[in-house]
């Protein structure tokens, strides 16, 4: 049986670049082929066709441009893994849907947290928040600064029951790579916000009480602990914003995983858990849309 790939986007600049080491990392991990994509877009009212086959348009410069990102990202990638398989694809269409649709089938799709600016059309930067909260499948977005300070996953729990498909994921990567795992659920929320309907949360003062918080979540991890028996597990709940615990807790885990909601094309980006966590984190940061949400 084959693998499913993970897929990286490039645009050329030095943060996709390093995204792309990453994903030939993590392939390198699990024993999976590499897809490397890059998409170009053609500027306002222009066309790629030309008259004289001889001129080098704006179009063929853009195509260009494209081409050698992917050939530099697949030797950056084999430098990284050399026994790693490696293909590359170049992309049309918008490149905000043309990499979304890229991750279809993928284990994991990977984008740089930016990129180099929007004269050369390639906006991976502008597009990868996109990217992380409307891919089919889960999402890393790396960010400049990866070291981890200790071989910990982490995750960050909202909906404790919608929550499967991401601590599925994150227990799966914290066994892969022999880590940890912290669980962590926080609250920053009125008594009306937190009490809500299919919430069994016990309000004192306005806020669920954390012992109560704590017993469901265990009760919540108790079946993933017998599952995974060899990955070390913790959680925490804390009072305060979601984003600022989550951004806190990327500064020593190799990773941090946030669940989503699949969003349709032309609805609201993302919500302000997951904007934060994206604008702000100190490490890679994966998404994983919910399925059994949906």
């Amino acid at each position: 049986m084959t693998a499913k790939p993970i897929v990286a986007a490039t645009d050329g600049s030095a943060e996709s670049l390093q995204a792309v080491e990453w994903a030939a990392r993590e392939a390198a991990l699990r024993g999976a082929p590499l897809r490397i994509v890059s998409a170009a877009r053609l500027l306002p009212r222009m066309t790629d066709r030309r008259s004289d086959p001889d001129l080098n348009t704006v179009a063929d410069i853009i195509a260009g441009d494209r081409d050698r990102a992917l050939a530099t990202a697949a030797q950056r990638a084999i430098a990284v893994a050399p026994v790693l398989l490696v293909d590359t694809d170049p992309l049309s269409g918008p490149p905000a849907q043309a990499v979304t649709e890229s991750g279809s089938g993928a284990a994991l799709l990977v984008v740089g947290s930016r990129g180099i600016g929007a004269f050369t059309a390639m906006l991976l930067g502008s597009v990868s928040r996109y990217v992380a909260t409307h891919a089919s499948c889960p999402v890393a977005v790396i960010r400049d600064d990866t070291a981890a300070a200790y071989r910990q996953v982490g995750i960050g729990l909202g909906d404790l029951d919608h929550c499967a498909d991401s601590l599925t994921f994150a227990f799966e990567e914290a066994a892969l790579r022999h880590a940890s795992l912290t669980v962590l659920h926080a609250w920053h929320a009125p008594q009306s916000d937190i009490s809500r309907a299919g919430q069994s949360f016990t309000p004192v003062g306005g806020y669920a009480a954390e012992d109560e918080v704590n017993r469901q979540l265990a009760g919540l991890l108790e079946g993933w602990r017998q599952k995974y028996p060899d990955v070390p597990v913790s959680q925490g709940v804390v009072h305060g914003h979601p984003g600022r615990a989550l951004v806190g807790l990327s500064a020593r885990a190799e990773l941090v995983v946030i669940g989503r909601h699949v969003r349709q094309p032309g609805l609201a980006g993302p919500g302000t858990v997951t904007h934060a966590v994206l604008n702000h984190a100190h490490g890679p940061i994966v998404t994983v849309p919910s399925v059994s949400a949906r």
